[in-house]
């Protein structure tokens, strides 16, 4: 399965901003967030957050400013929880509930292959100007190539928490309780994509 985006598009869902703004908020106080947001020239979005889909670029100088002024481990962290509340947010406002009674039901490597299904249809909400294949099986694979979160971005970890966070709620609550997802390569590291692996 493949999603292949529009470069000239470059724009992501808002979760990734909006779900950063609340993990900073509790962990930082609105002072906190405010004073992060303006960092990254969001400040706009500290009093009235975005409802619409948001330009990439936002959403990358954001990230990059958590791990600045954060530092990798603590910026992974809060990325990581944001990503889980991205997933929370999905599952409450964006896949419908029979789906979601239907996907539970199924044994998990065909409820993994329909997910993965709605995952690639959708893929243009949080790649950005990326592309994103899947491929079904054990594992799952998940694979962003020229991520726009990874653009400029130098590190000896992969750096995707976001996203890692956010694939593993979402197949832990509808394929498997004990899914987990790892990113094994990374465009931050020097790999040629940033790939990711569902396990249970």
């Amino acid at each position: 399965m493949a999603a292949v985006l529009d470069h000239a598009a470059g724009r992501i869902g808002p979760n990734a901003i909006t779900r950063v703004a609340e993990v900073l908020r509790d962990r930082l106080g609105a002072d906190g967030m405010a004073r992060l947001f303006g960092l990254a020239g969001l400040a706009a979005y500290v009093d009235h957050p975005p409802q619409a889909m948001v330009d990439e670029a936002e959403v990358v100088r954001l990230h990059a400013v958590l791990r600045a002024a954060l530092g990798t481990a603590d910026a992974a962290r809060v990325a990581r929880e944001a990503g889980g509340r991205t997933g929370d947010y999905l599952l409450a406002h964006r896949i419908p509930k029979p789906v979601q009674a239907l996907l539970k039901r199924l044994p998990a490597p065909l409820a993994a292959r329909m997910l993965l299904g709605a995952i690639t249809r959708h893929a243009w909400t949080f790649a950005g100007s990326g592309e994103f294949t899947a491929t079904a099986g054990r594992p799952v694979r998940l694979t962003i190539r020229d991520n726009p979160m990874c653009r400029g971005l130098q590190s000896d970890v992969p750096a995707c928490d976001f996203y890692a966070a956010t694939f593993e709620r979402l197949f832990r609550a509808l394929v498997h309780p004990d899914a987990r997802v790892v990113e094994v390569a990374c465009e931050a590291c020097g790999d040629d994509a940033c790939r990711f692996e569902v396990r249970w």
